[in-house]
This record gives structure tokens, sequence and C-alpha cells, in this order.
């Protein structure tokens, strides 16, 4: 009886009390602040414990923004030259973080690198984490909020994991969530802003396999055509700063992220969060991941077309195009996983609208825990927790899509018969 009675808190959700969900989150919170507080403590100025900057990933941000400011641009895509500028500035013993993305994001890295080091990491990440809450803040402004919700939100949006390892890689995550989920909310009252913003995320191109598509089969021409002539101006832009020849030094390495990071695991497959890495750690050749990764990404992105062709729920929409994302592309890294920050918040959007089903409230939990364990469990078992809690996630946004369709079909049955 007792099983049973766990199994019923497990699908209705009742386990999960606004009380326990701020909690949680504090406590969440509170461990992760005292962590990253003593590890700063610690530290030798810029420098950790371990030899690494502060920020890890950002020391590459801050050398090729260095770079741009004295018109080396193409030296960012010149691995050499890029971690001579890295060992310049945090030592001889500093390992190397690779610069894969396009000029367009030497538009943040350049004024960044004007800055001493510790502050523009604080003015990134601060501001950064500041546009991702708005957006969370926005999103759920959009329904109607139960006075107890509006006290809780804002500690499990800063408490969510994903917060954590974006902080401690000094990542853009925050700053992908933000754009990401302010276009989506700006889409259906402001079609070119969003198109602008869904441009702006061109620093990313590998999260550009469902959203075009999922614009097309929503009719949003004006967004596209907004998303269009941004970038073509963000590459003039970045072309007349930084040199054309930025452009071509990127084009003749753009293959290497696919081959160093993918195909060699060079962060370590455990840190991927797809279904390429998964098929790697355990052991799959690389013809096989591509393989399973291809039919995923097929049957993802088909069905987020389909979504967005049919449904008139914009929250619904939202999710599935930010979790489909997540899933169509091989190349997610863990704090990549800030998407899922607003894709629940959408959903809740969708549960307080329309209610919630079996077993949503518990996956929506097991999604925003699931950053703090993927790479740990990936690690030590070879399961990838990531993959599996994302793709859970996007089964239960489907099944909302299925379920309100029905509910169409059987208005209109009912208004035929009458």
């Amino acid at each position: 009886m007792k099983m049973i009675w766990i199994w019923q808190q497990i699908e209705n959700g009742a386990w999960l009390t606004l009380e326990r969900v701020r909690a949680y989150s504090l406590i969440v919170l509170a461990l992760g602040v005292l962590g990253f507080a003593g590890w700063i403590a610690v530290s030798d100025g810029a420098i950790d414990r371990n030899g690494k900057p502060i920020g890890t990933d950002f020391s590459s941000f801050y050398a090729a923004g260095s770079l741009a400011l004295e018109d080396k641009a193409a030296n960012v895509y010149d691995a050499a030259a890029h971690y001579a500028r890295q060992q310049q500035m945090f030592g001889t013993t500093t390992p190397y973080y690779a610069w894969y993305y396009p000029p367009i994001f030497l538009l943040v890295a350049a004024p960044l690198a004007l800055l001493p080091y510790p502050l523009a990491l604080a003015l990134w990440q601060g501001l950064s984490l500041l546009f991702y809450l708005g957006v969370i803040a926005a999103i759920l402004r959009r329904s109607t909020l139960p006075a107890a919700i509006r006290r809780t939100w804002w500690p499990v949006a800063l408490a969510f994991p994903a917060v954590f390892i974006n902080l401690g890689h000094g990542q853009n995550g925050f700053l992908t969530a933000g754009l990401f989920g302010a276009a989506l909310l700006a889409l259906t009252q402001r079609p070119y802003l969003a198109g602008m913003l869904f441009a702006l995320m061109a620093y990313k191109p590998q999260f550009a396999l469902v959203v075009p598509l999922a614009l097309l089969a929503g009719g949003q021409w004006r967004c596209i055509a907004a998303a269009v002539v941004t970038v073509i101006a963000l590459v003039g832009i970045t072309s007349a700063l930084f040199g054309i020849e930025s452009w071509t030094a990127f084009a003749m390495t753009a293959e290497l992220p696919r081959k160093l990071l993918l195909e060699q695991g060079e962060v370590g497959f455990a840190k991927l969060q797809s279904a390429f890495a998964a098929i790697r750690i355990w052991g799959g050749n690389i013809a096989l991941a591509y393989l399973v990764q291809g039919f995923v990404s097929v049957a993802v992105i088909g069905s987020a077309v389909w979504i967005w062709r049919i449904s008139r729920d914009i929250n619904l929409k939202a999710a599935v195009l930010l979790i489909a994302t997540l899933l169509a592309s091989p190349h997610v890294l863990d704090y990549d996983l800030m998407l899922l920050g607003p894709a629940i918040a959408f959903m809740v959007a969708v549960g307080l609208g329309g209610g919630f089903r079996s077993y949503d409230i518990t996956l929506l939990a097991a999604a925003w825990i699931a950053p703090l364990l993927t790479r740990s469990v990936a690690s030590a078992t070879g399961i990838p927790l990531g993959l599996i809690v994302v793709a859970a996630l996007y089964v239960m946004t489907v099944r909302h899509a299925l379920m309100n369709r029905r509910g169409v079909m059987t208005a209109r049955e009912q208004i035929a018969a009458a």
C-alpha cells in the first residue's frame, strides 16, 4: 500500500508543495553561494587552486576580445596565437580554452576585454544573469500567478543548478536562455523584435536546427524576415569592425568543433548532453552515434514543426521549441541546459492555464535538478541522465499538444452534431 501511495504522489505531484519548492531552492542556493565564495576565497587572484582562471571558459572570451581590440581578430581562430594570449594573461601553466564562436560573439568579447578581468567577468555574468531572471519573470507574468507562486519563483529560477554550472564556466548560458525566452515572448505582439532577438543568437549556430523550420510552420514571416536582415547586418558590422578575414578564418576552422568536441570528445562525453554523446559513452563508434543522433534530430524536428503548425498555445509552443533545440543538436554542453529554465517556466504557465496532467510536476522537478547531476552520473555510471530527462520533458510537451488537439477535435464534433 505504501508503494501505491508513493507512486500516486509521483503521478499527481502532490509531494512537491510550494513550501518544499521554496525550501529546496533556498538550500541549493545557499550551498551554491557558499561553495563559490569559498572557492574564490582560496584562489590566488584570478587563478583558482587548480591553476585555472576563475570563470575558466571566460578566459577564452577575454583573450579573444583583447586580440580583436588590437586588430588581430583572425588570430582568435589560430589556436597557437589564442593560447599564447591566454598564457600571457593568466600564466604559462594555464590550460587552453578554445574559441569556436563566429565573429559575431566578438561584439560581446571585445568590449569586456577593455575592463580588468575580474570586473569583466563579474559584469558579464551579473548582467546576463539579471537578463535571464527578467525573462523568467516576464514568462510567468503572462499567466495568472497565485500570490504564493509570485513569492517563490525567484529562488527557484536563481537556484536552478544550471545557473551554477554557467557561473563556474563563465559561459554564455544566461544570455542564450534570455535571448531565446525573450524572442518567444515577443513573437506574437512584436514579431520584428522577436526576429532580431533570434538573430542575436547566431553565435550558437548549432541551435539553429529547429527554430527556422518551426517559425516557417507557424507562419511567422515577419519574424523570419527580421532575423535574416539582422544576421546580414551583424555579418556586415563584424566585417567592418574586425575585418572580413575574421570570417574567412572562422570558415576555415568551422569543422574543428565537430572533430574535436564530438568525434574526439575533447571536453569529455559526460559533459555533452546529446544522443550522440550517449552512444559514445556506451562505446558506440562515430558512425553509429551520427546515425542515432540523426534519427533523434529528425523525429524531434518533425514533431516540433507539427506542433507549431497545429497548436494555438504560445506557451506550449515555446516550451516545445526550447526543448527540441536541446535534443536536435549533437553539440549541447551541460551549461546549455540553461535553456531548460525558460522551458520550465513556459510549462508552468501552461499548467496554470489549463491544468497540470499526470507526472507533469514530477517531470518539471526532475528537469530542474537534472543539471546538478548529469555530469557526475554520466561519469560514474554511463547513464546520460541529462538526455533522459530532457527527452522525458519533451514527451510531456508533445502529450499536452496531442491532448489539446484531441480536445479541439471533440469540441468540433460536438458543434457539428448539434
